[in-house]
């Protein structure tokens, strides 16, 4: 059967988009909390540094905290109130699937249909609000703990920074989701990945033009920079490619005979996606081959402080 989305894409036509009131409303409402996404992404959290923690994140660069800053839109870079953007939630959700394989109360849940969809999503949502303390406080106290060449990157450490800490990131995950619930319901659907989404195309500018000036002052060759893009469509088309694809499974109907008619006989088919997973196991396995660099990085900036 055909997702939403699908119908979406088969449908979609300029002429028919013209028509099509309540799809320009849908579509104008998304658009709308997308841009109020990437204006919380440059609000700071109070008692912050911003340059000092803009020269400590330069010199953490390509461990986790990138790719953590990736997801986030660069909110963790500027240690915005949306630093954690969306990421507790996913990690809430992974940890309740995998609850249900050693929990009978929560496979029992799963198993409930509509009613019990909805229990899960309340403790996955309780989950995320313990994630996102332990997460926010343990960002207040590494904070606390960073100092770059310019002093500290907490003007004002203490416990009242722990908790202001604390409570904003907690707030700014918690308004993420109900921001994406509004676009799952009032938008074009899958709010929480379009999050994700729009934090990790927003650095996509920056590098088109530190490329381009890369070319422009000579280190990479007009040759060199087309075979980038070109590179860079092809991946793109292949992921979409395996996105989509299905293994279909054929589904024959045995035959009956009512009175002197024959009905039945009929084949069809039962789609399976291809990629069942997702993008669950590159995030992983790309944190856990990111995690030595990061360890490194944090070594080498505890023994340039002690000197």
């Amino acid at each position: 059967m055909a997702t939403r989305q699908d119908q979406f894409a088969g449908q979609l036509n300029l002429g028919a988009l013209g028509k099509a009131t309540e799809l320009r409303k849908r579509l104008w409402f998304t658009l709308g909390a997308l841009v109020v996404y990437r204006l919380g992404t440059y609000i700071p959290i109070p008692g912050v540094d911003p340059s000092i923690l803009g020269d400590i994140f330069q010199q953490q660069a390509g461990g986790i905290l990138s790719m953590f800053n990736m997801f986030a839109g660069g909110a963790l870079e500027r240690m915005t109130i949306f630093a954690l953007n969306v990421m507790p939630y996913i990690s809430a959700a992974i940890i309740m699937q995998l609850m249900t394989a050693v929990s009978p109360r929560l496979d029992q849940l799963k198993k409930e249909g509509e009613a019990g969809r909805k229990t899960m999503n309340q403790y996955t949502r309780y989950l995320t609000v313990a994630l996102c303390i332990v997460q926010g406080y343990g960002i207040a106290v590494g904070l606390e703990a960073m100092a770059g060449s310019q002093g500290s990157a907490v003007m004002e450490p203490g416990l009242f920074f722990r908790f202001t800490t604390v409570v904003t990131l907690l707030g700014g995950t918690m308004f993420l989701l109900w921001l994406g619930e509004q676009v799952t319901q009032r938008g074009v659907g899958n709010g929480v990945s379009l999050i994700i989404f729009a934090g990790i195309v927003a650095s996509f500018p920056g590098a088109i033009a530190q490329l381009l000036e890369l070319g422009r002052v000579g280190s990479l060759s007009a040759f060199t920079i087309m075979a980038i893009f070109v590179g860079a469509g092809l991946i793109i088309y292949w992921i979409v490619w395996m996105e989509r694809a299905q293994r279909r499974i054929v589904v024959q109907y045995p035959k009956r005979q009512v009175g002197n008619r024959m009905f039945g006989g009929e084949s069809s088919y039962l789609p399976l996606k291809l990629n069942t997973a997702g993008v669950i196991p590159p995030i992983f396995a790309s944190s856990i081959l990111l995690m030595p660099a990061t360890f490194a990085s944090f070594s080498a900036v505890g023994s340039g402080s002690s000197c």
